[in-house]
C-alpha cells in the first residue's frame, strides 16, 4: 500500500472515529431518580446518557436540583419518590424536556409550570391495574377475617383466644355489599373480583356512571352518602385531586356502618387521617385496610400502626416483580419517545 493510500485509510479511520465519538455526544442526558432494573437500563442507556440515583429512598431535594441542570430527561418513581416537579426543581432544569413517572399518579407534577416550559410530563396507566385490584381484595380479606392479629396472636405462642367463640369472629366478606368510590380501570378490576368471585352487590360513585360496569357487574350508581350507608365495605380509588383532598372526613365516617370496613390504595391525602383514627378508636368503624397515608414514609408513633383492627402496606399497590418491570419499561418508552421527538404513549396534562 502507498503512502497516499495509507494517509486515506488514517484519514477515513480518523472520520469515523470522529462520526462515532459525535454520536456518544449527541445521546440527550437523562437522570432518574428510580432504581433502574437490568434490562430496562439497558434500554434507556441504548438511546441515553443516563445518571443515576445510587443511595437509599427518596432523591434528596439537594441533589436533584444539583443533578439536573444539564439534563434533557427526568425519569422518577412518582410522586412519593421525587417530591414536586415544580418551578423551583424547572428552573434548574433549562433543557428538559420530558419528565416522566414510573407510576400511575402524578400529582406532584405542576402542570401550569410543565407547560409554561413546554416540559412534557408521562405517567404509567394501564399496566398496573389488575395487580392494585389484588391487593385491594388482599386487604378486604385480611382486614375483614382478622387474618394479620390472629397471625400474630400466633406468632405470640398463643391458641385458644378465651372460651367465648366470638373473641374471633370477623366479617363475612361473600354476599356482602362494596361501595367503590371511583370506578376507573383499577375500580372496575376490583368490581370484577367482588362480582364473579365473591358474590358481591356492588355500588359505587364515580363523576360520571358507567353504564358498562353498571352491565357488566351489576354495580349501581349511588351518590357518596348513600354508598356510605349501605356498603359492608368502602373502598376509596379516586385520583388526588384538589377537589378529592380530604374527601372522606369526620362527617362521612360517621355515615358509614360501625361495622363497616374501609380500605383505601388511592392517595393518603384523599382522606383526614385523624378522622379516620378517630372513628376507629370509638367504634364507628370496624377496621381498615390501609396502603397510603397522608404522610409518607409513615411517622412510627401513628397509631394506626397499633391498632389491631387496621392491616396496614407501605404502598406496594404494584409492587411485583412483573409489573414494576413492565411500568419501568413503559416510563423509559416515554421519555425515549419524547427526546426522539416522537409523541409518548402516555402524556399527562390539561
Amino acid at each position: 500500500m502507498n503512502d497516499a493510500a495509507v494517509a486515506a485509510l488514517h484519514k477515513w479511520t480518523d472520520d469515523r472515529l470522529d462520526d462515532v465519538k459525535g454520536e456518544k455526544a449527541l445521546k440527550p442526558k437523562v437522570y432518574t431518580t428510580y432504581k433502574l432494573q437490568d434490562e430496562v437500563r439497558e434500554l434507556l442507556t441504548e438511546h441515553c446518557e443516563v445518571t443515576e440515583w445510587r443511595g437509599e429512598g427518596r432523591t434528596p431535594r439537594e441533589v436533584l436540583l444539583k443533578e439536573i441542570g444539564d439534563v434533557e430527561g427526568l425519569l422518577t418513581g412518582g410522586p412519593s419518590m421525587v417530591g414536586r416537579i415544580d418551578e423551583e426543581l424547572l428552573s434548574h432544569a433549562p433543557r428538559l424536556k420530558v419528565v416522566s413517572n414510573v407510576s400511575v399518579g402524578y400529582n406532584n407534577f405542576d402542570l401550569e409550570a410543565l407547560e409554561k416550559r413546554d416540559v412534557i410530563g408521562t405517567n404509567t396507566p394501564y399496566v398496573l391495574d389488575e395487580t392494585v385490584a389484588d391487593l385491594a381484595f388482599g386487604l378486604i380479606l385480611s382486614t375483614a377475617r382478622r387474618i394479620v392479629e390472629l397471625g400474630r396472636f400466633m406468632q405470640e405462642g398463643n391458641w385458644k383466644l378465651s372460651s367465648k367463640y366470638h373473641d374471633v369472629y370477623g366479617q363475612d366478606v361473600y354476599g356482602s355489599t362494596l361501595g367503590i368510590i371511583g370506578m376507573g380501570r383499577i375500580g372496575e378490576a376490583i368490581a370484577q373480583r367482588a362480582k364473579f368471585g365473591f358474590g358481591m352487590d356492588i355500588v359505587y360513585h364515580n363523576r360520571n356512571r358507567k353504564p358498562q360496569a353498571e352491565q357488566k357487574y351489576g354495580a349501581a350508581y349511588r351518590d357518596l352518602d348513600t354508598l356510605l350507608a349501605e356498603s359492608d365495605f368502602v373502598v376509596l380509588m379516586t385520583p388526588l385531586t384538589p377537589e378529592t383532598l380530604h374527601l372522606i372526613g369526620e362527617a362521612e365516617f360517621k355515615k358509614m356502618k360501625d361495622s363497616a370496613i374501609f380500605i383505601n390504595v388511592s392517595r393518603g391525602q384523599t382522606v383526614d387521617e385523624e378522622a379516620m383514627i378517630r372513628a376507629l378508636q370509638n367504634g364507628e368503624l370496624y377496621g381498615a385496610g390501609l396502603d397510603v397515608f397522608e404522610q409518607e414514609p409513615i411517622d412510627p408513633e401513628n397509631p394506626l400502626l397499633r391498632m389491631p383492627n387496621v392491616v396496614v402496606t407501605p404502598h406496594i399497590g404494584s409492587a411485583t416483580a412483573k409489573t414494576e418491570y413492565e411500568m419501568a419499561r413503559r416510563a423509559v418508552k416515554n421519555l425515549v419517545a419524547v427526546l426522539k421527538g416522537d409523541a409518548p404513549l402516555d402524556p399527562v396534562g390539561k
